[in-house]
């Protein structure tokens, strides 16, 4: 039924006294990537780590990087994201004052170019940017914390933008980031979602390569 759906463990969620081994836990697993939040305490009110711990992660990460940036002025850091290895680095609509700009400097680093917009910002913003855009990350809890509960609009939210992407003939794929579980991974698919982030859900249980793939099942 479903196209190739891809999960992203957050490494927000994982145990950072023991970071190499999540790390390679994701790897071993059935993911198809590492999200990994960059917060700095001024755009999300909360602080989560910063280039020497995605190095670190880089190191031993075999899997390709999803590095989601909840920073302001993102543009001083695309070439040292790329230079740390990112292949998906995505910049909050919110932190943009020149979005297709910032846009064109991930591409021109050779990543994969992210928007990221927060739960009271509407998708039609993003209209005129959607083509050249290569995943919009719709934020199903307000941004800054792990563990929050889901937002349930983030459903039209998914189905509004999927009806824009088909209309534009664009290619962006949809990511949801927040308090996804396997109780609401199935209706988030269907709703028009590629890729799904999962922090608490997976790394809080007695078993993440296990509910990993108990994911994958459910999308499959």
């Amino acid at each position: 039924m479903t196209h190739n759906i891809k999960i992203a463990p957050s490494l927000l969620a994982a145990d950072f006294g023991n970071l190499q081994r999540d790390v390679e836990m994701v790897n071993n697993s059935e993911a198809d990537w590492h999200h990994i939040d960059i917060m700095d305490g001024v755009f999300v009110p909360n602080i989560s780590y910063g280039m020497p711990v995605l190095k670190a992660i880089q190191k031993h990460a075999t899997k390709p990087l999803d590095v989601h940036l909840m920073i302001v002025d993102p543009d001083r850091y695309i070439k040292t994201f790329a230079d740390l290895g990112a292949s998906v680095l995505t910049v909050h609509y919110e932190a943009c004052n020149h979005l297709h700009r910032t846009i064109q400097a991930i591409k021109a680093e050779g990543m994969m170019a992210g928007v990221a917009i927060n739960p009271h910002t509407n998708i039609s913003l993003l209209e005129d940017t959607i083509k050249d855009i290569d995943l919009v990350c719709i934020m199903s809890v307000n941004p800054g914390f792990g563990g929050q509960s889901f937002i349930e609009n983030t459903y039209e939210k998914t189905r509004t933008l999927k009806a824009m992407i088909h209309g534009k003939r664009a290619k962006t794929l949809i990511e949801i980031d927040g308090g996804v579980t396997s109780k609401n991974a199935k209706a988030l698919i269907n709703a028009g979602a590629d890729v799904l982030v999962a922090g608490s859900f997976i790394f809080k249980s007695d078993n993440p390569t296990q509910t990993i793939h108990e994911l994958k099942e459910i999308l499959s």
